[in-house]
């Protein structure tokens, strides 16, 4: 039998999806989730082979639920009509169910996931995911993993970022968090307005500065409100002016 959870906050939703499973003999739902928070969860603890996820969900939607998960599993999303989302699936050739559908939909899609292979799946989502969280409505908060926890972090929140060889460090008031995601992905996704990349392995949020000094040769450190000293390259230094116009 092939391990399926379905994640949605709609217990309709999810009733549709496991009665239409009935025909599928091979398949069998391990668990069904209300919300992301308990999709991680379930992900970690099944290993499923296949995941049916809602995007629009309370605390945390799906994209950034499978953030969170570092090795995703292949994923069939439903949702109502989101145009941004939808033309994300079509550009990386992965399949979703437009709410409502109906059986012979739901087969296809079904048809297609036994088609692909796990490696292609997984590459497709990684892609998916990078593209999504591009988007204005993923920029304004960073959702994180903090032991079994799951943290949501406004951007505003944010003192700066730092790099941590596979990982960044995002540095809040409340110490820092980890996020597997690389500081090109951030200079991209943040507001080049508030957050300047002073330095290969820092991005500062130029809110939390409070004055900028030398520091042998061409280099400067930027020193927050927290006292913290964040270092700026040449390069970096030029930015910060720009950005505060200096």
């Amino acid at each position: 039998m092939r391990k399926i959870i379905i994640i949605d906050d709609e217990p309709l939703a999810r009733s549709i999806v496991k009665e239409y499973l009935q025909k599928h003999k091979d398949l069998e739902v391990v668990q069904e989730c209300n919300d992301g928070f308990e999709g991680v969860k379930a992900i970690q603890q099944h290993q499923p082979d296949l995941v049916f996820l809602d995007i629009q969900m309370p605390k945390i939607n799906g994209f950034e639920m499978l953030e969170l998960i570092e090795t995703p599993p292949p994923v069939i999303f439903a949702t109502a009509f989101d145009d941004y989302a939808i033309k994300a699936f079509e550009a990386h050739a992965i399949d979703y169910l437009l709410k409502p559908f109906n059986q012979e939909r739901f087969d296809k899609a079904l048809h297609k996931w036994r088609d692909q292979n796990n490696k292609q799946s997984e590459k497709n989502t990684q892609d998916l995911l990078e593209t999504v969280s591009q988007s204005p409505a993923q920029s304004q908060r960073i959702v994180v993993k903090s032991g079994s926890k799951i943290k949501i972090i406004p951007v505003h929140d944010v003192l700066y970022l730092e790099a941590a060889d596979d990982y960044v460090k995002i540095h809040t008031k409340e110490g820092y968090f980890l996020k597997n995601k690389t500081m090109g992905h951030f200079e991209q996704v943040l507001d080049p307005q508030q957050f300047v990349r002073s330095h290969r392995s820092y991005i500062v949020n130029v809110q939390q500065i409070t004055r900028i000094d030398p520091y042998e040769k061409d280099n400067h450190v930027a020193v927050l409100k927290a006292g913290t000293q964040i270092p700026v390259s040449r390069s970096g230094y030029g930015k910060l002016k720009e950005v505060l116009g200096l």
